[in-house]
């Protein structure tokens, strides 16, 4: 069985971590797959399968794991999608949201030998942006975010749902989450918690000017798209998953609707979702 790692080399646990993890699995006979900027950090390793590039090293994997943050999970989380492979996350970050297990837990990745998990299937949805020279498409995990720049300026944005016109937004910006990233960006700014494995888009806007606008949620056939002349007048900027950054342009159009891609994230724990979303919120808090 290829197992594709991908780890956080700028974390030195992580990397540690990520040596247990090579050990145990080569041991139990798993073929280890990395991507070959992590070579320096694992060349004691004379087994190990590198690739240049993340379409090649997830094309031939059977599973994927991530050692590092929730940063970590995400970015990686759309290669795993696209490529129908499941995915675990080890938490070596922070807060560790996302990820599965803990350090001292990594023995339990021999599960992965015999198929002893289950998987939950996650909403992947599809970022379009429409510019005059083209359309660029993105997987997102999270949530794509349309904001203002650096200005103190609030942007204009027309919404459309269907084709038709739903409502008018003035404001900071718009969070467009899945039911997996209604936990991040869009919870801080007052959206609800979704259960993940829920088909929906929870539409959230930051710091409306307005007494009425509150977050929405959107059945996950929907296809919105945002318009706005502004975009124009002020810098904007689309960011999908914190990761990638867009500038919008004067008549840009982004779309957003649901991905024909599914992420399939491992879980060898039958913990309540909404237990799991209190203690990590309490941990953070704490």
């Amino acid at each position: 069985m290829n197992i594709c790692l991908k780890v956080n080399t700028d974390k030195g646990h992580a990397v540690k971590c990520a040596k247990e993890i090579i050990t145990l699995l080569t041991e139990c006979g798993a073929t280890i797959l990395m991507k070959r900027d992590a070579k320096e950090h694992f060349e004691s390793f004379k087994d190990i399968i590198y690739y240049k590039s993340d379409n090649e090293l997830f094309a031939n994997a059977d599973k994927a794991v991530t050692v590092g943050g929730d940063g970590t999970i995400i970015h990686n989380a759309r290669h795993a999608a696209e490529n129908n492979i499941p995915l675990i996350g080890v938490n070596c970050g922070h807060l560790g949201f996302a990820a599965e297990i803990e350090p001292e837990e990594v023995s339990e990745l021999k599960r992965l030998l015999t198929d002893d998990y289950t998987t939950d299937e996650r909403m992947v949805i599809e970022v379009s942006v429409v510019k005059e020279t083209g359309t660029k498409t993105f997987s997102c995990i999270n949530d794509a975010v349309i904001s203002r720049g650096q200005l103190s300026r609030i942007i204009d944005l027309n919404l459309y749902v269907d084709g038709e016109k739903a409502t008018h937004y003035s404001a900071d910006g718009l969070i467009f989450a899945t039911p997996t990233g209604s936990t991040a960006y869009s919870l801080s700014a007052g959206g609800p918690v979704v259960e993940p494995t829920m088909s929906c888009v929870v539409l959230t806007p930051i710091c409306p000017h307005s007494l009425v606008d509150r977050t929405v949620i959107f059945n996950g056939n929907s296809v919105l798209s945002v318009y706005s002349e502004s975009y124009g007048t002020s810098e904007s900027y689309l960011t999908i998953d914190g990761q990638i950054v867009i500038p919008l342009s004067s008549r840009d159009k982004v779309i957003i609707k649901k991905s024909p891609y599914i992420l399939k994230m491992i879980s060898f724990k039958n913990k309540n979702f909404y237990r799991r979303v209190s203690e990590k919120l309490k941990e953070r808090d704490d």
